[in-house]
């Protein structure tokens, strides 16, 4: 039962202290679970990220769920993902009793334009830090430089494409290579 609560007040510390959503919340939970309690694997981690982020639903919520379901199965997995939704709940319930009040505080202005460069940091220290653990094969360097330039490109161009989309892409291309390096290992072996 210690596992349990230990694993609901962790995720309810990392949920009470995230601002900026699931993508600045992943470099707190690597830090958490991978480099301190050592409860995942360096690869199970950037894995769990890109489940969490193609399936449906908030990825804050996804990566509470599979960490808590990892560590201690279906229950763990309910108290992970109640201790990383409960502070946001309430906080937000709270902003929404004195919500026109809330916003005309000059310090609140000034702490949401702090909070938003924290959150830059926290993104990108993620994004590095899982570009650090990418596997160096050169497929993997030429679709990360692809979707990069892509990005970029209809960013530029002011080109509506959703995220999604990219992650669909990259899944189906990552499936046809996968395909194609079975079959190709098959027809050596003959």
């Amino acid at each position: 039962m210690k596992k349990y609560w230990n694993l609901f007040f962790t995720m309810l510390k990392i949920g009470l202290f995230t601002f900026g959503g699931g993508y600045a919340m992943i470099a707190l939970l690597e830090n958490e679970f991978v480099s301190q309690k050592k409860w995942l694997e360096k690869e199970e981690f950037l894995d769990m990220v890109a489940i969490a982020e193609s399936t449906p639903g908030p990825i804050a919520i996804n990566s509470a769920t599979y960490i808590g379901y990892k560590t201690a199965g279906v229950l763990g997995s309910l108290m992970a993902t109640l201790g990383v939704c409960i502070p946001s709940f309430f906080i937000i319930y709270v902003i929404s009793l004195f919500f026109d009040a809330f916003l005309s505080l000059t310090y609140v202005a000034y702490a949401f334009k702090g909070i938003q460069v924290c959150v830059i940091y926290l993104i990108f220290s993620a994004g590095i830090k899982m570009l650090k653990g990418l596997e160096k094969k050169a497929f993997n360097f030429i679709v990360l430089g692809l979707v990069m330039g892509f990005m970029i490109l209809f960013s530029v161009f002011a080109v509506a494409f959703s995220t999604i989309f990219y992650i669909l892409i990259c899944g189906a291309v990552g499936v046809f290579c996968y395909l194609l390096s079975k079959l190709c290992g098959k027809e050596e072996t003959k």
